[in-house]
């Protein structure tokens, strides 16, 4: 059983939880993978309170599967979807039977979690030469490092970008058909803000990902009471795809002290969103950990993004 977490970890008693997931239904993208950080928030609204939960997977269907199955062991009305977030005909196909699932309602609120990582590669920069290799096999070498890297990095933004929008789309015209309000959490990273380095897509498609607040908001025009909308910047998370990077200060030392773990994500997640969703609405929230590795403390501030004009230097006015 592909299934490692603690899930008392994840139950929250003191408050944290009050009106977040409470009564709701619940659909988190990306939760399959056991350990990560959509299996956090799949727990998190699961143990506390939601009146249903969708763990939505592509690939991790055995540890998809898994965590159903733990759910519904602790009383939980949770159900698996498969599903490929940039495959727009596989996801409307998914739209009744989500709503069969949800006791004939759409969800109350949609966490979009789909992503993937990099391996990581050398963005605009020419690979190392090799000793003695003929110039022949460095520009093959050369080309398929370049197909490589920019394959690997399409996948990244269509599954973060197209993904997104798609479930955006799919569930506000939902919501706004049926006069139900959902609530949208798009989850970056502190990433889109501070991009480290040799991961150029896992950076853009998280930069892409802090602008679809504000274009469904001015898309939805007066029906805009019936979807709020609000991004999350998360440091790093300890899970399978960023395991390897530990114990490297180098790689995360520059954001925090240590990695959090996924339930301690999940609590601060639960917390945020225990506030009225109006009050969060069309906001940025950066989860900031400070303190040692001994001593971790959390703390969410509330970040905006600003336009200022201002003319080029020297000048450029053309009559």
């Amino acid at each position: 059983m592909a299934f490692t977490v603690e899930m008392n970890a994840f139950r929250y008693g003191d408050g944290a939880a009050a009106g977040a997931f409470q009564g709701k239904n619940v659909l988190v993208t990306g939760s399959g993978k056991d350990h990560g950080l959509g299996q956090a928030f799949a727990l998190a609204a699961g143990l506390n309170g939601a009146a249903s939960v969708g763990v939505h997977f592509h690939r991790s269907y055995r540890d998809g599967f898994d965590l159903v199955a733990a759910l519904r062991d602790q009383g939980v009305n949770a159900f698996a979807l498969q599903a490929d977030v940039t495959n727009t005909a596989d996801l409307w196909a998914s739209r009744s039977y989500i709503v069969e699932q949800m006791g004939g309602r759409s969800p109350d609120i949609v966490v979009c979690n789909s992503g993937l990582t990099e391996a990581g590669y050398r963005f605009g920069r020419a690979l190392p030469e090799v000793e003695d290799e003929p110039r022949g096999e460095r520009r093959a070498r050369v080309r398929r490092a370049f197909l490589d890297n920019l394959r690997e990095s399409r996948e990244v933004l269509n599954t973060k970008i197209d993904g997104f929008v798609a479930m955006t789309h799919l569930w506000a015209a939902e919501a706004v058909y049926h006069q139900t309000p959902v609530q949208f959490v798009y989850i970056s990273s502190k990433q889109a803000l501070d991009p480290g380095p040799a991961v150029p897509g896992y950076a853009i498609s998280n930069w892409a990902v802090l602008q679809l607040p504000k274009v469904l908001k001015v898309n939805l025009g007066r029906a805009g009471d019936m979807a709020s909308a609000l991004c999350l910047a998360l440091p790093f998370v300890r899970t399978g795809m960023t395991e390897e990077f530990a114990g490297n200060e180098k790689v995360f030392g520059r954001w925090q002290p240590r990695m959090l773990e996924t339930h301690e994500a999940a609590r601060a997640v639960t917390q945020l969103l225990s506030e009225p969703a109006e009050s969060l609405d069309q906001g940025l929230f950066e989860l900031n950990v400070a303190g040692t590795a001994e001593r971790t403390t959390v703390e969410w501030l509330q970040r905006e993004i600003q336009v200022h004009d201002h003319a080029p230097r020297g000048g450029l006015t053309f009559e």
